[in-house]
């Protein structure tokens, strides 16, 4: 049985003009919150910049959409190293499930995995909440992590776009969805 869920969202190297392509994007930010499947509270958090080997210079646009500056990723260890780290956090917390609003966040690490040579951290179940959700309403609609915040009500904490701000309020989405009604 499951006893967490392990919401993990990540922030990656980006651009508006091309300059850093889709297969190009390197995970900068990971976010990850273990979400109690019986309290339904967080009870650990994980954040870590990570330093971009094939973009390491960031773009205007990518800072200004996350908040993540230069020195933030000059001073971070690179991606095997974060990831390591990050394996250690996890053996803390048995039968978890990784969750993530959409699927983006298990395509990068696929994908960064793959381009650093080294296994993927999680097993094979991902959960989508942003499908779990539209579900939730009963609507073919997808909604964007702000937007479902709105829709129930709930504030938007810290900053939009940073990898553990939003991987806590995907937890509070998540935390809805599952202990309250329909309105």
């Amino acid at each position: 049985m499951t006893n967490y869920f392990l919401v993990v969202d990540v922030e990656a190297t980006c651009s508006n003009d091309d300059s850093v392509p889709r297969h190009g994007m390197e995970i900068i930010e990971i976010g990850a919150v273990m979400l109690n499947r019986e309290t339904w509270e967080i009870d650990s958090e994980y954040q870590q910049f990570v330093q971009p080997v094939r973009h390491p210079q960031l773009t205007k646009f990518c800072t200004e959409l996350t908040s993540i500056c230069q020195q933030d990723v000059d001073q971070a260890p690179q991606f095997p190293e974060v990831i390591s780290h990050f394996r250690e956090w996890l053996k803390s917390f048995p039968n978890y499930i990784f969750c993530s609003w959409g699927n983006y966040d298990k395509k990068q690490f696929i994908q960064d995995c793959k381009f650093h040579n080294i296994p993927y951290p999680f097993a094979s179940e991902h959960k989508n909440i942003k499908e779990e959700f539209s579900e939730y309403l009963c609507v073919s609609k997808k909604f964007g992590m702000a937007q479902a915040l709105e829709y129930l009500g709930i504030e938007l904490i810290g900053t939009h776009h940073r990898g553990i701000d939003d991987a806590r309020n995907i937890a509070s989405i998540y935390r809805h969805i599952h202990t309250q009604k329909i309105r």
